[in-house]
């Protein structure tokens, strides 16, 4: 029996129905009946339309409507913080009292197994300063087999993940020292994951414009230049719905589409070397650069014909 369970931390909006499906995706999972569960829901912005101020009132009412684990406390904000203010301020919160937890978001849909991979891990690697992170996401990486099994790669995820208040107390999200990305062009490229993806753009207008607001990106250059390393499992254990454009960063959806999804499938092996796995690294890559590919003609023609 696995001990010393994380808190569960959900933060939700404005979506009732991604919230719907997140909360009872999570009540099915092994050992929800025996976790506790912290939902952060934020406040509407000032100058909100009457479907918005509804749809939050609905999200209230649906955390309210069942027990979805062992214990639910329930947090609202008077006023609208956005969602990387209310991680980070949340996080930070709970995180203080216990040492770890596992962080969802509203339109992320979790298997059965879920929160056995995520508890588990964190036991494992406690005493692991190098990992940062555990992610119950993995790539739809086709070429990577399906073991059962674990490996790390040195880059952050957001959607359904877990961490350590060893990690989190030493994260900087004011990020001022990311200039050095403009001048050395080797480090930023390796930030790109070797050119495969443009991370320092959406860096960039995190810290210079008002585009996005995004603690992802800041806890990934946290990651980056402590050297980090994130574990996945070999099959993902999260599916996002957030594919109707509901939320932010929809283009993510289209690079990292979930396929096979099967709501039963267990780790049941954890790497015991703790290194990034180059070869998946690899594989990794040339997935991103083909599918950025694809989406990149994509919308040439779409623009062609629009």
């Amino acid at each position: 029996m696995i001990e010393n369970l994380a808190p569960i931390i959900l933060f939700v909006y404005n979506r009732p129905e991604h919230t719907l499906e997140c909360l009872e995706a999570l009540s099915k999972n092994n050992l929800a009946d025996r976790s506790k569960l912290y939902i952060f829901c934020d406040g509407v912005k000032k100058n909100s339309s009457d479907e918005q101020v509804f749809r939050n009132s609905k999200v209230k009412e649906i955390i309210r409507r069942k027990k979805w684990c062992k214990e639910v406390i329930i947090i609202e904000s008077e006023t609208n913080k956005g969602l990387a203010n209310s991680i980070i301020q949340g996080v930070t919160k709970v995180i203080d009292k216990y040492n770890k937890v596992i962080i969802l978001e509203d339109d992320l849909i979790t298997s059965n197994y879920f929160l056995e991979f995520m508890n588990e891990s964190l036991n494992f690697y406690k005493d692991e300063p190098k990992v940062f992170q555990i992610s119950g996401y993995s790539f739809p990486v086709p070429s990577i087999k399906e073991n059962s099994s674990s490996f790390f790669l040195p880059i952050t995820s957001t959607w359904g993940w877990g961490t350590w208040k060893r990690t989190w107390d030493i994260l900087d999200f004011e990020c001022l020292d990311y200039t050095i990305l403009k001048k050395d062009k080797k480090l930023a490229n390796k930030f790109n994951l070797n050119g495969n993806y443009n991370y320092k753009k959406m860096f960039f207008k995190q810290m210079e414009s008002n585009k996005i607001s995004s603690w992802g990106i800041r806890f990934y250059w946290n990651a980056f230049k402590n050297n980090a390393l994130v574990l996945y499992p070999d099959k993902s254990l999260v599916y996002n719905k957030g594919w109707d454009n509901s939320g932010n960063h929809n283009d993510s959806y289209i690079l990292y589409p979930i396929l096979n999804w099967n709501k039963n499938y267990k780790v049941k092996h954890f790497e015991k070397n703790i290194s990034v796995n180059n070869d998946i690294l690899n594989k990794l890559e040339k997935y991103i650069k083909k599918r950025t590919s694809f989406i990149t003609k994509l919308s040439n023609v779409f623009l062609k014909f629009k």
